[in-house]
């Protein structure tokens, strides 16, 4: 019986929740521990998803609670809010994340060796979160790569890359191997002042990899793996080096319906009027109904699908201070009525502007502010 735990985190987003849903369907062996952290400042839509999830699972997701919080009586966030003495979180401090999310996860594992598994899509240029601690590792089924940045850096670190040829040549050789070559032999470096162009090498050269084959890929990199303290390395095998999907946000959608889960229902889009034209709106994420991250379409959104949820957002400003969810504007300046009808006609506006390019209105919009966001609470 192997000593490594698969866990999963549930945030109430459609990824999450769909990557549940398949790795059960799909990978019925492992035997998965799911937790979901409540911050306390949830939709209700949230909470019905989990319920949903764990009927299809059939196994209950952990609620990851504090009890020295649950004593005072506040949820997690007030708890935190009252300790920065009134200080939003903001995508420049996101103490929301760190102690609400990541803290409870790290503390949830135990030190275990661990196989964290993230719903980042195929179609989704960003990267989730990679722990600190040794004994995570963070897999992500949904793209053609389903390893980490953190391992990328070290089968692309040229001091080796003649183990990596070594590995490659068990699968390829002849002219195959030598454009494999080809591509380690590309220079870069990991100086910190170049880790942007380090990034976008390191998305070059996997680029040009993959289509070699992506289970040779992955089984070369497992048994890189193999020689590293990774919590895989204890492995003999692992299922998802034969992986070859790569699931794109439609496929996410379907998943969901399919299965009878359902799509959260602030995914809907809403339609209103403005100067006589209509456009859409809807939530592009889950998480906290007041999230720092969100558009201020989004923001028009709550206050008019959720306006009592809007009013409790209201209270944790300080304007004088200038402590405000969006930045240089407080929440009352955002919803005076000319304020509002400027937001929602440039929102209608570029909707318009992307419907000139074939493109798919909504969809390109919220899949831009998904990849802003952080990926431990929206994904």
């Amino acid at each position: 019986m192997s000593k490594l735990q698969h866990v999963m985190g549930i945030s109430g987003g459609k990824d999450s929740a769909a990557l549940a849903i398949y790795l059960k369907d799909n990978y019925p062996s492992f035997d998965f521990k799911y937790y979901f952290t409540d911050t306390g400042k949830e939709l209700d839509e949230t909470y019905q998803l989990i319920d949903n999830l764990e009927s299809y699972l059939g196994i209950k997701i952990n609620r990851l609670e504090d009890k020295k919080i649950l004593s005072t009586g506040e949820d997690p966030f007030d708890f935190h809010f009252k300790s920065f003495r009134g200080y939003l979180p903001s995508p420049q401090s996101r103490w929301c994340t760190a102690l609400m999310k990541l803290k409870p996860f790290e503390k949830f594992v135990k030190g275990k060796p661990t196989v964290s598994y993230v719903g980042i899509r195929g179609d989704e240029q960003r990267e989730g979160y990679i722990s600190k601690e040794s004994n995570i590792q963070s897999i992500f089924p949904f793209r053609k790569n389903i390893w980490s940045q953190d391992v990328l850096r070290k089968i692309f670190d040229p001091k080796n890359q003649e183990q990596m040829l070594e590995y490659f040549g068990e699968y390829f050789n002849g002219n195959k191997l030598d454009k494999i070559n080809d591509i380690f032999s590309k220079p870069i470096s990991f100086d910190r002042n170049y880790r942007l162009e380090a990034e976008r090498i390191i998305r070059d050269k996997l680029d040009a990899l993959l289509p070699f084959g992506i289970i040779e890929y992955n089984k070369s990199i497992f048994k890189y793996l193999k020689t590293t303290k990774y919590p895989l390395s204890i492995e003999e095998d692992y299922p998802l080096l034969e992986n070859e999907d790569n699931l794109v946000r439609d496929d996410i959608f379907r998943i969901l319906r399919e299965s009878g889960v359902g799509v959260p229902a602030y995914y809907n889009k809403v339609e209103y009027e403005i100067d006589g034209q209509i456009g859409e709106y809807a939530r592009s994420r889950s998480g906290c109904y007041f999230c720092f991250f969100q558009q201020k379409i989004e923001w028009i959104w709550l206050y008019e699908q959720h306006p009592e949820k809007f009013k409790e957002a209201m209270k944790y400003e300080n304007e004088k201070e200038m402590f405000t969810w969006v930045a240089n504007e407080s929440l009352k300046e955002l919803i005076q009525p000319e304020r509002i009808r400027e937001i929602k006609l440039s929102n209608l506006k570029r909707a318009n502007k992307e419907k000139s390019k074939d493109s798919k209105l909504l969809l390109d919009k919220l899949i831009d502010a998904e990849d802003g966001a952080c990926t431990a609470c929206f994904i």
